[in-house]
């Protein structure tokens, strides 16, 4: 899953798509890249960013997800709001990626559920204003994972078909550091809900920190590429059904790296060829469940 931002404040890249033509040909230079979906969005969600009007969120992605939708790709839209999810779905959207897991909008399972599109469920405790304060954790797994499969009953019962659903832990969203990293090393604990899991961790604030100067000051956003396409190879390999990343085309070789490494695996372990499976060509990575 490839990010165009249409924001001018986004932490990694803010401003430099911000107007529909850019984004679109970025949009297209990712899927030249490699990437399998576009994800649109048109409010930042870096941490202490405020709300923008529903107008702006819609004239900034609209356009964008009309044009790219047009060609052929699959787009996601990444938003909170259902007034924006539905217009979007009208625009060609395939996906709706709502980092809030329908709690910032009431309205927000409905439209999906009426809709039918694909629905990426991310664990979320409050809005980009106040999520560092939120982070409070028992054991970051179990909490995390117990909060999706509440926000999955919650949809299920408003009329979401669970084959729409994809999980999503929320890195770095309320999550500033240390606690990132458990739920990477146990993606199992998630996956064992029985839903795809989609894991975002380009260019966040824990790679930086992780990759700190001698002086102790993180790497900035730019400098994290590398670092995030070592965490795609291991979600991958750990059996992720997505990655979110700014930097499409070493994400989509990390992917390719992991599928022959587990091909290889299983293929010594019952001793017979295993069928190409993500990775196997250059049309083999993971499909939206649409």
């Amino acid at each position: 899953m490839g990010v165009v931002n249409v924001t001018p404040d986004s932490f990694s890249d803010g401003g430099e798509w911000y107007e529909p033509d850019a984004a679109i040909a970025h949009g297209r230079e990712l899927l030249g890249e490699g990437a399998d979906v576009l994800d649109v969005g048109g409010e930042s969600t870096r941490p202490g960013a405020g709300r923008v009007p529903v107008e702006a969120e819609l004239a900034r992605v609209l356009p964008v997800i009309s044009a790219l939708a047009a060609e052929g790709a699959v787009v996601s839209v990444d938003t909170t709001r259902a007034v924006v999810a539905e217009r979007a779905v009208e625009a060609g959207a395939r996906i709706v990626n709502d980092v809030s897991g329908g709690l910032a909008d009431p309205a927000m399972a409905e439209v999906v559920a009426r809709t039918g599109v694909a629905y990426v469920c991310m664990h979320w405790r409050g809005h980009a204003d106040v999520m560092d304060t939120l982070e409070d954790y028992d054991d970051v797994v179990t909490d995390v994972r117990d909060e999706l499969a509440a926000r999955v009953e919650a949809l299920l019962a408003a009329g979401v078909r669970r084959e729409q659903l994809v999980l999503d832990p929320g890195l770095g969203f309320s999550k500033s550091g240390s606690s990132n990293w458990p739920l990477l090393a146990h993606l199992g604990e998630l996956e064992a809900l029985g839903l795809p899991v989609l894991v975002g961790a380009s260019r966040k604030r824990f790679l930086g920190h992780l990759l700190a100067r001698s002086d102790g000051q993180p790497v900035p956003p730019l400098l994290r590429d590398d670092a995030t396409a070592a965490v795609t190879a291991l979600a991958a390999a750990s059996g992720a059904w997505c990655v979110r990343v700014h930097a499409v085309r070493a994400s989509a070789d990390a992917v390719r790296v992991a599928a022959a490494w587990g091909r290889a695996r299983d293929e010594r372990a019952t001793g017979r060829a295993v069928p190409g499976g993500p990775g196997a060509g250059s049309d083999s990575t993971a499909r939206p469940p649409t």
